[in-house]
């Protein structure tokens, strides 16, 4: 899909400075700055939502001593 985008002129100059030392293309740029963002963001909103079921209660949280018991018992199961 073709996008047209205004970039501030200091941000404009800097990515063109970038694809001239690279030899890469601005929208290769774009794209991976775009990507990386989305990725922050998604990961922002399921933190956000682990956090809500927290403090509501429905998600149980351990301490790092509850996780090595944890882990001690079922090596000893085995």
């Amino acid at each position: 899909m073709a996008m047209t985008i205004r970039l501030p002129e200091q941000l404009d100059s800097r990515l063109t400075h970038l694809t001239q030392q690279t030899g890469r293309a601005k929208s290769f740029y774009l794209i991976k700055a775009l990507e990386s963002y989305l990725e922050d963001m998604e990961d922002l909103l399921l933190s956000n939502a682990v956090l809500e079921r927290v403090q509501s209660g429905v998600e149980k949280t351990y301490t790092s001593q509850e996780v090595r018991d944890a882990i001690k018992l079922a090596r000893e199961v085995c």
